[in-house]
């Protein structure tokens, strides 16, 4: 099969896994989530395919796979869209197709497939157990399948597609239509279980949120048609004269060029989708829907499309960047190192599982704007992918640990006890073996843990790149959330796994299905093996001895191919003393957390501990200056003065206009003259009626035989004058 028609048809089974689920096999949990994980698997086995094929071609960003069709009319040409494989999209569909298979997988095991149904669920809320009896007779409580389960496998079908879809794309607008079909899904994957008041807040929240980025993002989009009259990433990205002119063209706007503006327009787009700073509220609280689904838009699609898309337009970014660079990479510089460490502070406060690895995806998402920021291409999507392996690995082994808590809290009875706060943990590596291995390998990954880990040559690379292009700031700003990142990771897992249980729900814990661990093995295997692609061939000793593919391959996307930074021992020295020392601190702070019940960082910082304890008070704030004034203005303006007052009183007025209007029609035409006429017309037929019917109404038929001839002859005498006399 040619490799362009594969790649227009790797979108194609998720879509139509979620149209099949909805409409015929919603009453079928086996039929869904094996057309759903078939879906998933026909997706991968085509990503593969292309994946394969794109690395056997040489200069392969000078040839990549294209294909597009005709689909606006725009005067006499048309708006064409199609499919395009590069360098930069083939990498990024080998992971996208690796996470969106795993986290299908666990999925079945995640939502208690087989189980029960509960005694007592509801749709829109988690299961909560069913009452079985044993062999001998005996109740006992056990894990309930998830009352929606065909719902779930629909909606993350059509999720895979939007991400499927942004990734094969060879355009902004399709782009953004699977940008926007995320958007959906977050929304309705988010509130999945939408009886709880937190899971309906969680979800609009994400929405609105996303909502703000996404508006600035489609004013670029149309600001740059109207400069350039395409979308089409060759046409626009590869083509140094359009760059040119776009860097030399005057926006208008605070003495920006027409690249900067549309730049920083576009990039507002990813601030909201991944979730930087200011609009990073977002992303903790969807923690509330499953964890597959966390998993999904933290490792495998919403969040990651977000970079993608800087990663993607950077040669729009740094157009006009000869010998600085430009305020949309100043931008992105200054808001992702931000980012990553103010994220970071907040995830050492936090005690529920999810949310500290949602803020570590936040801060790690920052490290990857500073990147692009700084001019690191190559650096920037090395750690994309690698950081989409191993983040999906800690989240879904985070949603072992819950469901391995969850089935102790059935144990005891006592619902009170929360299954994801790590305080009620402790001693999870005995009762779950599988599941401790694969998430101290993510957590080492993610704390950058040298030489064996992924997320080591990937933060490494950035931090070179960093020191070596004199961005110091930055450098040093990274290098701090790097040695946070290894502590607070070192606390969870610390807090989680080591020590002794701290409740009995942590002593009742076991390991979950295959279904769940087979995936974490997977992935634990490429949080480890991905960084390999990519060690640099100067580093020492092993420098060389693995090509560094990666840097060659998509360092092929660009025009000019960037040049690997230098080797210099510094980088490497903080990158080691960062990992390490974080992780030893995260673990001679919690070694004896399941005697003393002390939260080391609460200790040390004190009265500060409140701070990143309530995440600096942005929900708060954003509560006193955006909704209560929003609510205030809907309420007492909108509702109150414009709708009641004003609209309804206009309304009011014409209804009462019309009203009188109508009275007088009424009262001196309608009753007078017509009814009055009527009146007088039907008296006086009433009249002939006594009057004729004597001289008429005979019973005699031969006289009403002479009056019809009569009348016959006499109106044929009045038709022909009228039609033939008259001229």
């Amino acid at each position: 099969m040619a490799t362009e028609l594969i790649i227009w048809l790797i979108p194609l089974p998720p879509l139509l896994a979620f149209f099949i689920i909805t409409l015929l096999t919603t009453r079928s949990k086996a039929l869904s989530h094996t057309i759903a994980v078939g879906a998933a698997l026909l997706s991968w086995l085509g990503s593969m395919v292309v994946f394969f094929r794109a690395i056997q071609v040489e200069h392969f960003g000078e040839h990549p796979f294209v294909s597009s069709i005709p689909w606006l009319a725009t005067g006499d040409t048309y708006f064409r869209i199609g499919v395009q494989i590069d360098p930069l999209s083939a990498a990024s569909l080998f992971f996208v197709a690796w996470t969106v298979l795993m986290i299908f997988i666990y999925s079945v095991g995640y939502h208690n497939y087989g189980q029960p149904e509960g005694d007592h669920d509801l749709p829109g809320l988690p299961p909560h157990g069913a009452t079985v009896k044993d062999a001998h007779g005996h109740e006992h409580r056990v894990l309930s399948v998830e009352p929606m389960y065909s719902r779930f496998f629909a909606f993350i079908g059509l999720f895979a597609f939007g991400m499927y879809t942004l990734v094969v794309s060879d355009n902004l607008l399709t782009l953004f239509v699977g940008w926007e079909i995320m958007g959906l899904c977050s929304y309705l994957l988010i509130g999945f279980w939408y009886g709880k008041p937190s899971a309906r807040a969680a979800m609009i929240k994400a929405f609105l949120t996303t909502r703000v980025g996404d508006v600035f993002m489609l004013l670029g989009l149309a600001y740059l048609y109207s400069q350039t009259g395409t979308l089409n990433y060759r046409e626009i990205f590869y083509n140094a004269e359009t760059l040119h002119m776009l860097a030399e063209h005057s926006s208008g706007f605070l003495g920006l060029s027409a690249a900067a503006l549309i730049g920083i327009l576009l990039f507002i787009g990813t601030v909201g989708k991944s979730a930087q700073f200011p609009l990073h509220v977002w992303l903790p609280d969807a923690m509330e829907g499953p964890t597959p689904v966390s998993a999904m838009i933290h490792a495998a699609t919403m969040v990651s499309a977000g970079v993608y898309m800087v990663i993607r337009i950077f040669p729009l970014l740094s157009a006009g960047a000869e010998h600085a660079a430009t305020p949309a990479m100043l931008v992105m510089s200054i808001i992702g190192a931000f980012t990553a460490l103010f994220a970071a502070t907040i995830a050492v406060a936090q005690d529920d599982i999810k949310r500290v690895l949602a803020y570590s995806t936040i801060s790690q998402l920052g490290y990857m704007v500073a990147a692009l920021g700084i001019g690191a291409y190559v650096a920037a999507a090395f750690h994309l992918i690698t950081h989409a392996f191993f983040k999906a690995l800690l989240f879904l082994g985070s949603g072992s640990v819950i469901h391995g808590m969850e089935h102790g809290v059935l144990h005891t009875g006592n619902h009170s006890v929360d299954p994801q706060n790590m305080k009620n943990m402790g001693g999870l590596r005995h009762k779950m073996p599988i599941t401790f291995w694969t998430f101290l390998v993510g957590g080492f990954a993610l704390s950058g843990f040298p030489l064996v880990t992924a997320g080591f040559w990937s933060k490494d690379e950035i931090l070179a790149d960093a020191w070596g292009h004199g961005h110091y700031v930055v450098f040093g700003t990274l290098a701090l959330a790097a040695l946070l990142t290894a502590f607070y990771t070192m606390r969870q897992i610390t807090m989680t796994f080591l020590g002794e249980p701290r409740t009995e729900e942590a002593k009742h814990a076991h390991e979950t299905p295959w279904t769940m661990t087979f995936p974490l093995v997977v992935l634990a295997v490429f949080a480890v093996g991905a960084g390999w692609v990519g060690i640099p061939e100067h580093f020492p000793v092993i420098g060389g001895l693995v090509p560094n593919w990666f840097h060659e391959f998509v360092g092929g996307t660009l025009l000019e191919h960037p040049e690997a930074v230098e080797f210099n021992i510094i980088p490497l020295l903080t990158s080691l003393v960062v990992a390490l020392g974080g992780l030893y601190a995260g673990w001679l702070a919690y070694r004896n957390y399941s005697q003393s019940r002390v939260d080391a960082a609460e200790k040390a910082l004190g009265g500060l501990y409140h701070l990143p304890r309530h995440k600096y008070y942005f929900d708060e704030l954003y509560d006193r200056i955006f909704i209560k004034p929003a609510i205030w203005l809907a309420e007492s303006f909108t509702s109150a003065w414009m709708d009641r007052g004003v609209i309804d009183g206009f309304l009011h007025w014409v209804a009462y206009i019309t009203g009188r209007i109508g009275n007088f029609f009424r009262d001196a035409i309608d009753k007078p003259i017509v009814n009055g006429l009527a009146d007088k017309l039907a008296d006086t037929m009433k009249w002939l009626g006594r009057v004729f019917p004597p001289v008429i109404q005979t019973g005699r038929v031969q006289q009403y035989m002479i009056m019809a001839l009569v009348s016959l002859a006499a109106f044929s005498a009045l038709f022909y004058y009228l039609l033939v006399m008259t001229p």
